[in-house]
Order: C-alpha cells, then structure tokens, then sequence
C-alpha cells in the first residue's frame, strides 16, 4: 500500500483513507519526500509485533474467553462505546446520526455481499478522478471521444468493464462447493 498506494484488505484501505487525509500520497514517491512518516510507520509496526508477542502468549485463555462471548452479547457493548466515543469528540448529535447512517449502510453492503475495499477506494479516489477527467475534457475541447481515441485508453476501457462485469457472471462458477461432512 505505501509503494503502490493500491490497498490490498480493508484495513489498509482505511489506514490509506487516514494518511490522504493527512496529505501523504502513498506511492513511489512516499519514500523520498516523505521518510519519517514510512520508518515511522515501520518502527510503529516492530513495536506493537513485540508488544503482542509480549501480551498474546500470557493471555491466550482470556482471548479465548472474550472470543466466546455471544454477538447478542458483544455487539450492543461495543454499539455503546462507539456512540460514546464519537458524541465525546465532538458533542453532536448529527455526528451520531452518520455514524448510524454509516453503519446501516455498512449491513446493507455486507449483506449484498459487496467489498468494502471498492467502495472506499471509490471516495478516496473519487475526487482525483474527476479532476482527472475534468482535465481531458478541457484538453479535449469538451469532445468525449478523446477518452477512446488510442488503443491503450480503449484496452484500459475493456478491462475495467471486464472486472465490473465479470464477478456478476462468474460468482456461481468461482463458489467453492461445499463439503458434506458425517
């Protein structure tokens, strides 16, 4: 993610999202204009590797324990701490009502079964790419035909297409069947 600035998980996707924010454009880049923020990253890394070494060979039985607890019993716990954590930062209520927003339409997402990763990437990058476009269009003298006009513009074209399309149809074939077990 820091060389490429591509997430790969949902996780990185939104250590991505914190660094744009910050006005560090992960990429090649990233480590020449930027190095402290990269060993920092490191280091930071290294550290919390050793400190859960450290806590998870000791705790195990306890982990497990919370790990038991049922969600009907979990959830609404950390519901909870969640609407206190967000109403201590900033004491609105309509920073509440997002946070809500956000998470129905988080449960709707997942029970489409569709990722998180695009969905953030496409507000990360949203933004760039119409900048983007906004450019070829002024280049273009407002002529839409220019997005088409070399082989490699209309290659990207298709592939893009391809991977939208593509898992709607290969869903059913791509899905591991299931093992029947006595």
């Amino acid at each position: 993610m820091l060389t490429l600035g591509v997430p790969g998980s949902g996780t990185t996707a939104v250590l991505l999202a914190l660094l744009m924010t910050l006005n560090i454009t992960p990429g090649p880049t990233l480590f020449t204009e930027r190095p402290e923020v990269v060993w920092g990253l490191i280091a930071s890394l290294l550290i919390a590797n050793v400190v859960l070494l450290l806590m998870n060979v000791p705790m195990v039985k306890i982990f497990v324990k919370v790990l038991s607890v049922p969600a009907w019993v979990l959830l609404p716990g950390i519901t909870m701490i969640s609407f206190v954590g967000i109403y201590s930062l900033s004491s609105s209520y309509f920073d509440l009502l997002l946070m809500v927003g956000f998470g129905a339409m988080g449960f709707v997402l997942r029970k489409l079964d569709i990722p998180t990763v695009p969905v953030i990437m496409g507000i990360l990058l949203g933004g760039h790419m119409e900048n983007a476009l906004r450019r070829a269009m002024v280049i273009a003298d407002g002529d839409y035909t220019y997005l088409f006009s070399s082989p490699i513009s209309i290659g990207l074209w298709i592939a893009a297409i391809i991977g939208f399309v593509a898992p709607m149809f290969l869903r059913g074939i791509l899905k591991k069947p299931q093992r029947v077990t006595d």
